[in-house]
């Protein structure tokens, strides 16, 4: 996994935040940038949907009160 690009999920200041990565054996790994040696792995396929269903507001009742 070292040879992966790791894109990090934050545009401003944060400390801590979610690193991204797509490899080229179909999977997506995710990690947080403070704990780097835990990653979980994905399938393109269900990343897709995950971002689909973020963008259509499926995820919007976990997140209420938070600003």
């Amino acid at each position: 996994m070292n040879e992966l690009e790791w894109i990090p999920a934050t545009d401003g200041d944060e400390t801590e935040y979610l690193e991204i990565a797509f490899g080229g054996d179909g999977n997506v790994y995710i990690r947080e940038n403070h704990k780097p040696e835990k990653v979980v792995v994905t399938t393109e396929t269900k990343w897709d949907a995950f971002v689909l269903g973020v963008k259509a507001g499926e995820f919007d009742h976990f997140v209420e009160g938070i600003e």
